[in-house]
C-alpha cells in the first residue's frame, strides 16, 4: 500500500470556526517534492478549490506547513503579551493602553488587531503551540531562541499574578475572608472552552491570598469549573483533604447577582457582552466597601463610575 502524508494545519478560532472554515485567510498544505507527494498534494488542492479561491491556498514543504501553525499562533500570542507588558508601563507613567494601542495600530505595518490589553491569553492552542516551539527551538539547540518565545508564556503568567496583586494591594494588601466575585470562567466569550482560562489562575492566586471567591459563568457550569480548580491543585501534587479545604473558599453561581451581593470587589475576566449590558450602579450598590471593579478586559470603560473602576493600563 502506497500513501503519502501531508501537512494542512487548522486555523480555525472558537466560536467562529464555521466562519473560518468556509472564508479562510488561506488554506496552508505542505507535501514532500516527490512526483506522488506532489500529487497527493494537487489532490488536496483540488477539494479545497470548490469554496476557496486558487490564490489563497500556499503549498510548501511539509516542515514549512508545520512551522507556519505553530508561528502564526506564536505572533498573535506575542502581540497579547506586549500589549499586557505595555499595560503594566502605562499604569506606571499615567499613559492610556487603549490610546497606545490606538497608536500603534494606526501604523499600516503592525496593524489594529490584537492589541488591547487583558488579563492573559487563555485556549487550547497558543500556549501549546509556543511551547511546541520552545521544544523544537531547543532541541536543534537553538537556546536563545527558545528563551524568546518562552518569554511570552512568561509575560502572560505574569499579567495573570499581576491582576490578582492589583486586587489584593487595592483592598489594602491582606485580603484574607475578603469576598471575591468572579465574572467569566471560559478563556473567551462565545465558547464555554474553559482550557488554560485566566480565570483558573486568577481565582488561584486570590484563594491562595485568602479571599473567599464567588463565581459566575453564564456558559460555563460549576462542575467543569471545579473540574477546572481540581486539575490544577492535583498538578501541584495537594490531596483531596487540601483540595476540599480550597473548595471552602470557593462558591459557583448561576446568578449574576448572587455572586456579586456583599463582595468587596469583582474582577471581570472573560469578555462576555452580557457584562456590559448590566446595570452597574445597582450591582455595586450590592456589594460593600470599597466595592470595586476589577475589569480584567477593558469593557466597562465608558461607564461613569469614577472610583469604582480599575481599567487595565490606565492611571486609575
Amino acid at each position: 500500500i502506497n500513501f503519502e502524508i501531508l501537512s494542512n494545519p487548522e486555523f480555525l478560532a472558537e466560536g467562529t470556526a464555521i466562519q473560518d472554515l468556509f472564508k479562510s485567510d488561506r488554506v496552508l498544505i505542505g507535501g514532500d517534492s516527490t512526483s506522488s507527494g506532489q500529487a497527493a498534494v494537487k489532490a488536496l488542492v483540488d477539494i479545497y478549490a470548490h469554496w476557496i479561491p486558487k490564490e489563497k491556498i500556499l503549498t510548501t514543504n511539509v516542515w514549512s506547513s508545520e512551522l507556519a501553525k505553530l508561528a502564526s499562533n506564536a505572533m498573535l500570542a506575542q502581540r497579547i503579551s506586549s500589549v499586557n507588558s505595555l499595560s503594566a508601563l502605562c499604569e506606571k507613567t499615567g499613559a492610556d493602553i487603549d490610546e497606545l494601542g490606538k497608536a500603534m495600530g494606526m501604523d499600516h505595518r503592525i496593524g489594529p488587531n490584537f492589541l488591547k490589553a487583558s488579563v492573559g491569553f487563555g485556549g487550547s492552542c497558543f500556549q501549546k503551540d509556543i511551547l511546541n516551539l520552545v521544544y523544537l527551538c531547543k532541541h536543534y539547540g537553538l537556546d536563545e531562541v527558545a528563551e524568546y518565545w518562552h518569554q511570552v508564556v512568561k509575560i502572560n503568567d505574569y499579567q495573570k499574578l499581576r491582576f490578582a496583586k492589583k486586587i489584593k494591594e487595592d483592598l489594602g494588601g491582606n485580603i484574607e475572608g475578603y469576598h471575591i466575585g468572579i465574572l467569566g470562567w471560559s478563556f473567551k466569550k462565545d465558547t464555554n472552552d474553559t482550557r488554560e482560562s485566566a480565570a483558573i489562575y486568577v481565582t488561584d492566586h486570590l484563594i491562595d491570598f485568602g479571599a473567599k471567591v464567588r463565581i459566575y459563568d453564564p456558559m460555563v457550569g460549576a462542575e467543569q469549573i471545579k473540574a477546572d480548580l481540581t486539575s490544577l491543585w492535583k498538578s501541584r501534587g495537594l490531596n483531596e483533604s487540601s483540595i476540599a479545604k480550597l473548595f471552602e473558599l470557593c462558591t459557583i453561581y448561576s446568578d449574576v447577582e448572587q455572586a456579586v451581593s456583599n463582595t468587596s470587589a469583582v474582577a471581570i475576566i472573560t469578555e462576555w457582552d452580557e457584562f456590559k449590558t448590566y446595570e452597574w450602579t445597582s450591582l455595586i450598590e450590592k456589594m460593600t466597601f470599597p466595592a470595586k471593579v476589577f475589569d480584567g478586559r477593558n469593557i466597562l470603560g465608558e461607564l461613569n463610575m469614577t472610583g469604582h473602576i480599575y481599567s487595565l493600563g490606565k492611571t486609575n
